[in-house]
Formats: C-alpha cells, structure tokens, sequence
C-alpha cells in the first residue's frame, strides 16, 4: 500500500474508534499507526498538502481524548516523536498543533503513575519539541506540568529525573513568565538547594541540565552572584569546558554550549572568562573538536566559537588560536587532556566550509562566518602576515563557493548555495583588503590574480539568470525569498568590484557597464528599501557611483522604489483585513461543509429512486417491444449502469472532501476556543498576581510604619547612650595621663642607671685606648717622613697634568666653533625641510585632482573605445578602396608604358606620370 493509502487508513480507522472504541478498532487502529511508523514519512509530514495535515490533526485529537488506550497513546506519542526529528514537521507541531499543552496534559494525566512508559516518552518528545522554543505560560496545563516536574526533581533520582531536568532547563532558558512562576513558588529555596547539589553528580548530564536551570533563575540575583561570583567562576568554567569536550554525547554537548553562551550574554560573566587563565588550552581542545564527523556537534561549536566572537579580547585569542597555534602560551592547568598536533583548526574550519549542500547541518554558512569575523579582527589588528598561509588554503575554496553548479534543479538547495555565496563573497571582501592593504608589491599582484572582471560578471549574470530578475517595475522583492539572495549577492559583487576597480585589470569598465545595466533596478530597490542597515549602505554606496553615468536608469529606479513601497503598504492593508474576516471564514466554512452532506444524501437517494423506475419502464418496454435483441437492450443499460456508478464514485469524492473541510473546521474552532480559554486563564492569572501584589504592597506599608516608630524609639535610646559614653570617655582620659606619666618616672630611673654602668665601662676603656694612642704616635711620625717625600713627587706630576689639561681646553674651542657652524647648517636645512613639505602638501592637491579628472577621463575612454572601434571598422573599408584603386592605377600605369614600348618610345612603366 502506497503512502497517501495508509494515511487514508489511518483516519478511517482513527474516526471508526473515536466512534465505537472497542477492541477490534483499538487494534485496526494500532495496526495503522505501526504500518505508518514503519513507513518513516518524516518528509511527506513535511510538506503542506492537506491529507498528511489531516494525519497530524488526528494524531493530536487522539492524545487530547482523556479516555484512550494507554497502548494507543504509546504508540501515538513513538509516532509523533519519530515525526518530531524533522525540524519543519517539528516546528509545525509546536505552532499550528500545539503539540506542547496537549503533550503537557498528557503528563498530567499519566503522572500518578510513574512507571508508565507513556510518562517518559511524553517527557522526552516534550523536551524535543521544547528545545529553544519559547513556550507561553498561560497554555493549557503549562502550570501543572512544571509543578510536576518541580516535584519530581526534588524526589528520589530515578529514569524520570534526566529528561524532567532538561525540560525545565527548555522551559526556564528565555522565557520571563515560567521563571516568574517557579521563583513565586513556595519551596523554590528546597529547589535551588537541589539544584546545587546535583552539580556534584557523576552524570555530566544532570550537571549541565542542573547549572542550566540555575543559570537561568539566579544570574541576575543574590543566589547567582554567589553561585557566579568571581571566586567561584574559575572552577564553574572548568566544568563547563570540562562538559563540552567529555560530554557523555552530542545531547550534553549542545546543552553545555547553550549555558556557555547564555553566561557570555551577561558583561561580568564575560569579563570573567578574558580573564580565566586556563582558557587557551580549553579552546585548543574545543577546536580539535572541529575534527569530529558529527555535524550537529560541529555546528554546535561553531555558534559558540561564534558567541566568543562578541567579546573582543575572546576573538582576539580565537584568531591567534586559529592562524598562529604554535604561538599561543601553553597552560599549566595538567587536569586537560593534551591537544591533538595531526590537524590544525583552519584546515577544519576550511573543510567545514566546504561541506556538501545535501548535508542536514548546514555547517558551512557558520564557518563562513566564523571566518568572515576571524578576518575582521585580522583587519582591526593589522595582523596580515599571521594570515597569509590560511588565505593559500582558504581561497580555492571561496573561489568554489562562487561557481554555481548547472545540476542543481531543487529550489532548496539553490537557496542553500545562495547562502553560502553571500557569506563566502564578506570573507572574500576581508581577505581582499587584507592583500590590498599590504606594502608589498607581490601581494598585490596577488590580489589581482585572485578574481577577475569576467569572473564577476559571470557570477552577476548567473543571478540574473537564476532569480527571474528583470527590468519591470514594480517587482515583488518582498515576496521572493529567491530574489532577495540573489539581490544580496549581486550588490555584494559590486561592492567588491568598486574595492578592486583600481587593481584589477579590467575591473572598472565591467564595473560602469554594470552600473548602467537596467536589470540592476531590482536589486537596488530591494538594498534602499531594505530593513537592514548594511544593505542600505552598500547600495547607496553603488547608487552614489552610479548616478553620475549617463546611461544610469534613475528614474525606472525611482519607478520601481515607489512601486514596492505602494506593494508594501497594499500587503500591510490586506493582512489586518484578513485577520478581521478570518473568524467570518471558519464560520461560512462549517455552515456550507453542514449544508453540503445532506444534499450529496438526497442526491444519491434521488439517483437510486431515478435507477428503479428507469428499470421498470425498461421490463415495461421490453414486454411491450418483445421483437428486440436483448443484446441491445442489455448494453444500453449497461452503458447506464456504468455512467451512473461514475457519477456516484464523484460524488462520494466530493462527500469525503467535504466531510474533510468540515473536519478542518472543527479542528479550527477547537484551537481557536483553545486560545481563547488560554488567553482568559492568562487573564486570570494576572488578575490575581494583581490582587497578590497590592496586598503584599499593603503589608509591606504596615511594616514600614512600624520600623518607623521602632526606629525613633532606637534614636533616643542611642542619644542617651551617647552621652553616657561621653561622661566614660573623660574618666578614661584621665587615667590614661596618670599612666603615662607613671610610666614616664619608670623610664628615666632605669635610663639613670644604665648611664652609670656605661660611665664606668668607658672610663677603664679610655684607659686602655690611652696606651694605644702613645704607641701609634711614634709610627704615625715615621710615616710623616715618608708621605713628605711622596708629595714632592706628586707636586711635579700634578704640574704635568695642568699643562695637558690647558692643552685639552684649546682643542675643546675649537670643537666648540665647529659646532657652531653645524648648528647653523642644521636650520638651513630645516628650513629646506619645511619648504619640502609645503610643495608635497601642494602636489597632494593637485594629485587628489588629476585622480578625479582620471576617474571622468576612464568614463570618457570606455565611451570613445566605441567610437574607436566605429572608426577602424570605416578606416579598413576606406583602406581596402584604396588597395582597389591602387591596383587599378598599376593596371594602368603596365597598360601606358606597353603603348610607349610598342610605339617605339623607351619610357618605363615605373617612371610614367600617372597624373596625366
């Protein structure tokens, strides 16, 4: 049986069971859910046809029923989980289904038994669908599933406790109201409490799903600072680094990178991991996980290597980290595991850039970007030459990107490749200025040999082509989501063409060929009436090199700008008119989908009735014309008989569709009734949060009278005291004075004493000392005698010395007058210098102005090759006229001088007058 044949089966079985639910349609109907679950339709559910919407809206009726099978709710929720792994299937059952407040009271019903396998399953697609999408608070059952999941985390550990922790991190992550709701429950503190001792847990996953849900509730509070505070961050990024490169699997790994950006969200936070000293070796081992052959993983890194990015002194380390991983410093943090050496990060990001377009993870346009910022900071640093071995590697790549393959027929996948194309052609722009800032005349040359005019113009071309881009007005740019890749790559191309139109050769005048092409309208409306502000830039920037060209289409432009905005507006018109009839709709769609099955009824039973007497005036004729071949007769009813079992097999086509629209309709006013219950239970809610909020302001005012008055009581008591302590501090001076003075008198008696006892010390010492002085006396006169003779000798030498020195002050002055000549020499030039500058600022001038006078003659030359090429074509005709007339001149001149020879005259043919 084919696909759209099961999924018929399935809503027959489905409407017979809701009709009668006995055991055989239980089981018809398990038989179908199993046929289809082994089918994995997952791309049909995809699409928007009506028959798979229908087996959606089934599917999720059936959960809603209180009174199921709970094997039928089983097999439902394997089904809708299998369904769930797209993500287009999964995003349709979160808005249009709203899968998450059926599945929420699903988990509300199955919760006072917990060993059911309908409970964990539930769970676990609700994590899924969950996974950040914001969730509204105010949903049916919203409330009693997070009181549940609040109750069961704080109970005994069990297969429950996982899947519930990483959903209340789904839920917590972004969204205001349900953390609003948790932190005003009663034992929110016994939950914090919980929280923090499950981050000591074994399992890597509880920890990330326990330091998420934290994160989340107490970052911005006193909890979180103490949780975050600078003391302890150090070891909570360890754990988190720890998590991302040891994760127990790919699960793990995007919850942990989720917590990583979240914290780089808050600027303490991010301060914090600048200054974190291990974080060099920890981004070495979360760029060897580049090296992995899971996308997703892959993909998950590189938004958070993207998140570091935001910080300036991250992207900083990142850059190094990438083009210069021999010159980063080691850590001494020993508990990290040793980076791998076989591949360095920039031949992964290159790989990951270059990924097949089939791929599910579009790792490609992330690694673009990650390099288009990679370059960026590059520029900012002035940095090059760390670049130019990854730019050899880098550029084959890019080059690729900007081919467009012709077997590409899928419409997503173009879009796909348009994607990368943009993304490809900003890192082109970076590496480009890179090259063409550089000094060096080589790298120039480089730039140059990098993309080429023709190559430009082929890629302009190719998104003409590929879009449907052309010169009529009014084109819905808004529309086509085509259409505004292709607009985006083309202003790009010559964003990049006006950087390089004065280094590349032949890059100008393809460049203004461009500008003046009339299909460049499109594009242009879609940059000047963008919402995007660089898209605005970049195409004012060409619109601001366009306009002063002859051939530019500005008014068609102005035509085509004011068109779109007119579409705009229209559009804006229509959709608040469409939500005004929309209720109107459903309404006029039930009523005829009602008024239409009793008459295809009557029709039916019309045609019967029709039937019957049509064979009875059959027999009748028959008796009466009994000479007739009943071979006739029987054919000519069959050709009845068959024209009547068509018309019936139409109508009964036209009996399930309606029954289909009505169905729809049903469906339609029960979500819209679902909305309506939950707006109003918002609306209670917040009645009562009022209500809880004005009489805790009153109790709070009581308080604050009442602390008031106790204060006043304080400030007298303190006063009194006050004086009081007064009165004590004059006593306690007193008795200070008569200490020290006490001590005073102590002092200077022993300081008497030991006088004496040193007095005595010193006099038997200068007794001795006596002697010695006696005795070094008669050697000091010896030694008079011998210095007497020694100053006679430095007397003669120090008059020797004083010539030398007067000799020397002679040299200084001449020295002195040479100096001052150099001087003098010195601010001629100078002066020179000044004279030097004032003509180069003068040259700067004139050269600013033949720079523009070369830009008008550039726009002049490429209009007078044309009348070049005009010219040659008549000076060749001309110059074949005149190789005719010259060979008719030689006929002439041979013919004259064989007459001169025949007459007997000795005249040559190269010496007549051919003038004559």
């Amino acid at each position: 049986m084919d696909a759209l044949g099961c999924m018929k089966s399935l809503l027959l079985a489905a409407a017979q069971y809701r009709a009668a639910k006995t055991s055989p349609n239980a089981a018809l109907l398990q038989r179908s859910l199993e046929v289809i679950s082994g089918l994995k339709l997952t791309r049909l559910f995809a699409s928007n046809q009506i028959l798979p919407s229908e087996c959606l809206s089934c599917l999720v009726e059936l959960l809603e029923d209180a009174n199921i099978n709970p094997s039928l709710t089983l097999s439902v929720v394997t089904l809708l989980s299998q369904l769930a792994l797209d993500n287009e299937t999964r995003e349709a059952l979160q808005d249009t289904y709203n899968l998450t407040s059926v599945l929420a009271g699903v988990v509300h019903r199955s919760s006072t038994r917990l060993s059911d396998p309908v409970l964990l399953q539930s769970i676990q697609l609700l994590q899924r669908l969950t996974y950040n999408v914001p969730v509204f608070c105010a949903g049916a059952n919203i409330e009693e599933l997070i009181s549940f999941l609040m109750h069961h985390v704080q109970s005994a550990e069990d297969e429950l406790t996982i899947p519930c922790l990483g959903l209340l991190a789904n839920l917590c992550r972004h969204n205001l109201s349900i953390q609003t709701q948790i932190k005003s429950s009663n034992n929110v503190k016994s939950f914090y409490r919980t929280l923090i001792s499950f981050l000591a847990h074994s399992s890597l996953t509880m920890v990330v799903f326990a330091l998420s849900v934290l994160s989340s509730l107490t970052l911005n509070e006193e909890v979180g600072e103490k949780l975050f505070h600078a003391r302890n961050i150090h070891q909570t990024f360890q754990l988190i680094f720890n998590i991302v490169v040891n994760g127990d699997g790919t699960l793990t790994r995007k919850y942990s990178v989720d917590l990583l950006m979240d914290l780089l969200k808050n600027p303490k936070v991010a301060d914090y991991l600048t200054r974190y000293e291990h974080f060099t070796s920890c981004l070495g081992q979360v760029l060897d996980l580049l090296h992995g052959r899971d996308p997703d993983s892959s993909s998950k890194i590189l938004e958070l290597l993207l998140a570091f990015c935001s910080v300036i002194e991250l992207r900083h380390t990142l850059r190094q980290a990438i083009l210069e991983p021999s010159g980063l410093p080691v850590s001494g943090n020993t508990r990290f595991v040793t980076r791998s050496k076989t591949l360095e990060p920039s031949v992964a990001l290159v790989h990951l850039s270059n990924q097949p377009l089939e791929g599910s993870e579009d790792c490609s346009v992330l690694a673009l970007q990650l390099l288009k910022e990679i370059f960026e900071d590059v520029i900012n640093t002035g940095s090059s030459t760390s670049a130019e071995h990854f730019v050899d590697l880098l550029l084959p790549v890019l080059l690729d990107h900007l081919q467009m393959p012709e077997q590409i027929v899928d419409e997503p996948l173009v879009k796909k490749k348009c994607e990368r194309m943009v993304k490809a052609i900003n890192v082109l722009t970076n590496i480009l200025f890179i090259l063409l800032l550089c000094r060096d005349g080589v790298l120039k040359m480089r730039a140059s040999k990098v993309l080429t005019a023709s190559q430009c113009m082929s890629l302009i071309e190719n998104q003409f082509t590929y879009s449907g881009i052309d010169a009529s007005f009014g084109t819905k740019v808004v529309d086509s989501k085509m259409c505004k890749l292709a607009a985006d790559i083309i202003l790009k191309t010559l964003d990049l063409m006006s950087r390089l139109k004065q280094d590349v050769p032949g890059m100008e005048v393809s460049f203004y060929k461009i500008l003046q092409d009339q299909r460049l309208i499109t594009p242009l409306t879609f940059a000047l009436t963008s919402d995007h502000r660089e898209q605005v830039q970049v195409g004012l920037g060409i619109l601001f090199e366009a306009a002063p060209l002859p051939d530019f289409p500005a008014i068609m432009l102005g035509e085509s700008i004011a068109a779109n905005n007119a579409y705009r507006q229209q559009e804006k018109e229509h959709a608040s008119k469409r939500i005004q009839m929309q209720s109107l709709m459903t309404s006029v769609a039930s009523v005829r989908c009602s008024s239409s099955c009793p008459s295809s009824d009557e029709s039916t039973s019309s045609n019967i009735q029709e039937l019957i007497q049509k064979l009875h005036s059959g027999l009748e004729m028959k008796e009466q014309i009994g000479h007739m071949r009943i071979s006739d007769i029987m054919d000519v009813y069959e050709q009845k008989l068959s024209a009547l079992a068509s018309k019936e097999t139409r109508l009964q086509d036209l009996l399930e569709a309606k029954a289909l629209a009505l169905a729809q309709a049903d469906r339609l006013m029960a979500q819209y009734r679902c909305q309506r219950a939950q707006a109003e239970s918002e609306a209670r809610t917040l009645a009562a949060m009022l209500k809880d909020a004005e009489r805790k302001n009153e109790e709070l005012d009581d308080l604050l009278k009442a602390q008031q008055v106790e204060s006043e009581r304080a400030q007298t008591d303190i006063e009194q005291l006050f004086q009081h302590n007064k009165k004590l501090q004059t006593v306690a001076e007193e008795h200070e004075i008569l200490k020290k003075s006490s001590v005073d008198l102590l002092q200077r008696y022993e300081t008497t004493e030991r006088q004496y006892k040193d007095l005595q010390i010193t006099c038997s010492s200068l007794n001795k000392h006596l002697e010695t002085m006696k005795k070094l006396n008669e050697s000091l006169k010896q030694q008079n005698d011998k210095t007497a003779a020694q100053l006679v000798e430095t007397e003669d030498r120090r008059k020797e010395l004083q010539q030398q020195l007067q000799e020397r002050d002679g040299k200084i002055a001449t020295l002195q007058q040479k100096i001052k000549v150099l001087e003098e020499k010195l601010k001629a030039q100078q002066k020179e210098k000044t004279d030097m500058e004032q003509t180069i600022d003068i040259l700067r001038k004139e050269l600013s102005k033949t720079e523009q006078a070369r830009k008008e003659l550039s726009i002049k030359a490429s209009s007078l090759e044309v009348q070049k090429s005009q010219l040659e074509g008549r000076l060749e005709e001309k110059e074949a006229i005149v190789k005719l007339q010259k060979e008719e001149l030689n006929k002439h001149s041979n013919m004259i001088a064989m007459i001169h020879s025949l007459s007997g005259g000795k005249l040559s043919a190269e010496t007549v007058n051919l003038t004559l």
